[in-house]
């Protein structure tokens, strides 16, 4: 009969528990009640309402036809941020503000190594909203992130995800590499592009700029310049009408596998082997060498010789990604830094350089 009523009252117990639990009477053990939390749509509505303003839609005209992209109002001077791709080579750029003004804008500058530009419109002051920027530096993988944008010449459209990575490494407009670019999973298809993506505190943390998807459609990798990259070029372009940057004057690749068992290097081993190095530049002048691989006869590889770079003025390089966001954040061209270098396996070097310019 007992084992009966425990059959009975034990089940029906753990259900009021649940329903306790489910419904606010009773916190679960070990967690205090929160009470009532915003939903995260309301908080994504109150940032979409307080950025968008700050947005633009971008319309070009050009010899080879007409496209567009997004933009964001950066100050009240009526500067706007974008992609250089989005107005590259074209004859005529229009303007469109969420309100509904339509205005004409001029290309103060174009940057195509990090593919920004900066527009400039004929608007007053009062009219405009710049949106603040939020320090790219302090991301973390998992943070919420928002995107606006006119993805197919859809204006002011809301998609929301994740930072997906951090100082990713994405090709420019020239034979060089952009570093420190936030992968996101939010949505972002080809009219993104220039528009910004934006933290929970309604800040900038990136320009969105590319997607890698073989249908030219989301497929949840997208790629946006990080803020701090944004903010450097956007007032040197403002300033000068142009970026500059620092050039150290190598190729090179991630220490792999045949590097570490030919050098007899530790398995967790990191760094970037030099691959080449170009004539006349900066490590030419200071004495880096180039990779030599000592092959057998069947072609494999049995021997190596090469400079790693291990860190940059005391700052770990774990890649080239590494190197690229270094030298992107943190120098300038006729800038001297020391390179830790390791030789052959065996000797660790430091060797100061001073950077070039592109």
């Amino acid at each position: 009969m007992k084992s009966i009523v425990r059959n009975i009252l034990l089940p029906a117990a753990i259900a009021i528990f649940i329903a306790a639990v489910l419904f606010g009477a009773l916190p679960l053990p070990g967690i205090q009640a929160i009470g009532i939390v915003t939903h995260p749509n309301d908080i994504f509505a109150e940032i979409y309402q307080t950025a968008s303003p700050s947005v633009v839609a971008i319309s070009v005209a050009a010899e080879e036809g007409a496209g567009g992209g997004s933009g964001f109002v950066i100050d009240r001077d009526g500067h706007i941020v974008t992609n250089a791709h989005v107005v590259d080579e074209a004859d005529e750029i229009v303007v469109e503000f969420l309100e509904g003004a339509i205005v004409r804008a001029k290309l103060v500058g174009s940057d195509l190594s990090s593919d920004l530009a900066v527009l400039k419109v004929d608007v007053p002051a009062d009219q405009l909203q710049p949106i603040a920027f939020a320090n790219s530096d302090q991301l973390t993988v998992g943070q919420t992130v928002l995107a606006i944008g006119s993805p197919f010449r859809q204006g002011w459209t809301l998609t929301s995800g994740i930072i997906s990575a951090v100082d990713r490494t994405i090709q420019g407009l020239t034979e060089f590499s952009i570093g420190g670019v936030i992968q996101t999973d939010a949505s972002i298809n080809p009219g993104n592009s220039g528009g910004p993506l934006i933290n929970l505190d309604g800040e900038v943390i990136g320009v969105n700029s590319q997607i890698i998807s073989a249908a030219r459609s989301s497929a949840g990798v997208g790629f946006a310049i990080p803020s701090n990259l944004t903010q450097r070029v956007a007032e040197s372009l403002i300033q000068t009408g142009e970026m500059t940057y620092s050039y150290l004057g190598i190729s090179g690749f991630d220490v792999n596998i045949s590097a570490i068992e030919s050098l007899e290097l530790p398995n967790d081993f990191r760094g970037v082997v030099i691959r080449e190095v170009v004539d006349d530049g900066p490590s030419a002048d200071a004495g880096l060498r180039e990779i030599t691989r000592m092959l057998n006869l069947d072609d494999k590889i049995v021997g190596m010789r090469a400079d790693i770079i291990t860190a940059v003025d005391g700052t770990p390089i774990k890649g080239m990604d590494d190197l690229i966001t270094y030298l992107a954040r943190h120098t300038a061209p006729q800038q001297e830094v020391t390179l830790s270098i390791l030789r052959d396996g065996e000797r660790e070097l430091e060797i100061a350089i001073e950077l070039g310019s592109r």
